[in-house]
């Protein structure tokens, strides 16, 4: 099956995705609770997941760890550490962000996932600009899927309109 039919792109709170094997959260290197989606992660999934993120401590730009989803309504949360937008000079924010999705797909494979819905990463307050973000998400999505046949829908889950529409244009563009 081509990759691109396993992407879907929807407007939506992330936290009600119900149908899903895991979200991914847009976290900062702390795994502490923050603003934006990862605000809304934590408080969905209660204080659990604050204390094992704690656990952990720690998670670097471009990377990704798992937790338990607690009160979510799936059964793992993926935290993956997006880079901040520097102005995407020698940076490497398009690496750091291709990585964020591909560890991310890599590991929810490892776990035996089937399905997983991803935030629009590093858009909020990190600054990336969506349009960017958007075609770099898509394109690293594809990759990581024709090396994880088991995965069989990435679910693009954007906040606004207009991140959907770049959301929507990026995978068009694609295809």
């Amino acid at each position: 099956m081509d990759p691109l039919d396993r992407i879907t792109v929807i407007q939506d709170d992330i936290t009600v995705q119900d149908d899903v094997d895991c979200l991914v959260n847009a976290a900062n290197e702390s795994l502490a609770p923050g603003g934006g989606v990862c605000g809304a992660i934590h408080a969905a999934a209660g204080p659990g997941l604050a204390r094992e993120c704690a656990d952990i401590g720690h998670c670097a730009t471009g990377e990704a760890v798992a937790t338990g989803a607690y009160h979510l309504p799936c059964e793992h949360v993926i935290h993956t550490v997006g880079p901040v937008w520097g102005g995407g000079g020698g940076d490497q924010e398009d690496d750091l962000l291709a990585a964020c999705y591909q560890e991310s797909i890599t590991l929810a494979a490892s776990l035996g996932c089937r399905s997983l819905a991803f935030p629009s990463i590093s858009t909020g307050t990190y600054g990336f600009p969506v349009d960017r973000a958007a075609r770099v998400a898509v394109a690293a999505i594809a990759d990581a899927l024709a090396d994880e046949p088991e995965i069989a829908e990435v679910r693009l889950v954007c906040f606004s309109g207009s991140d959907l529409a770049a959301y929507e244009a990026a995978l068009a563009e694609l295809g």
